[in-house]
């Protein structure tokens, strides 16, 4: 089932992926002509908060989420990447560290861009620089959207966002109409959520209650994604 037209997803969604698919043939194949490709196990890191920035990643298969941590070590998801996204690339065009840390939600192959590799794909296309600017762009706008509803949503609410994004992040396809299977931690799930896993667990009971979801082990399936949409009062 689409959300077109039901629930505004691209406000949850970085545009990363279509920057590779807005490239040329030759475009495509001069950003990569460096990579190396890499497998990663689930849970593995990728690149840690402040460390140096040596190049990019491009999740090839996949799905990893961006966190930070507080003073504490907790964790804190403020994004999930799929398979055609690129990461890390905030770092190399801002000339700093990573500003965050990644890690893979499941086993991943991604490939390592070197960071003059990355930078000589942009000054040999325009068509690359303008689309990483339009990118950057909506990122901050889909971040700022997710800070502003820890203030204003309460954790259900958060909770029935967070499964939609998750949901559409899960898909096969952009027309997918089965139930879609989502498989991530609870610990996981209360992070990208901003609540405790206390309370991740209790909420998915009342929604399998309700046959809003189902749950097997760390699965988690959506069955009714408009009462999802409806929970989430989100205006």
């Amino acid at each position: 089932m689409s959300l077109k037209g039901i629930f505004p997803i691209d406000k949850w969604i970085f545009r990363s992926r279509s920057i590779l698919e807005s490239l040329t043939t030759n475009e495509t194949e001069r950003l990569l002509s460096d990579a190396v490709a890499q497998n990663f196990r689930k849970g593995q890191i990728i690149f840690r908060e402040n460390n140096p920035a040596f190049g990019i990643y491009y999740i090839k298969e996949g799905k990893v989420k961006k966190y930070k941590q507080d003073r504490n070590g907790n964790e804190h998801i403020i994004y999930v990447a799929n398979a055609g996204e690129l990461i890390g690339y905030h770092a190399i065009l801002a000339d700093n560290t990573y500003p965050d840390s990644a890690a893979a939600l499941e086993d991943c192959m991604i490939a390592f861009i070197p960071r003059d590799a990355f930078l000589l794909a942009i000054e040999s296309s325009a068509n690359l620089s303008r689309h990483l600017l339009g990118a950057l762009s909506h990122e901050y706008n889909v971040l700022s959207n997710s800070l502003s509803i820890v203030a204003r949503h309460s954790a259900k609410e958060r909770l029935a966002i967070s499964l939609i994004v998750l949901r559409e992040k899960y898909k096969s396809s952009e027309y997918d109409t089965g139930d879609i299977c989502i498989t991530i931690s609870r610990k996981d799930l209360a992070s990208m959520t901003a609540t405790t896993e206390e309370n991740v667990v209790r909420m998915l009971k009342e929604l399998k209650k309700d046959n809003i979801v189902g749950t097997i082990g760390r699965k988690i399936i959506i069955y009714d994604v408009k009462s999802l949409i409806k929970m989430t009062n989100y205006q």
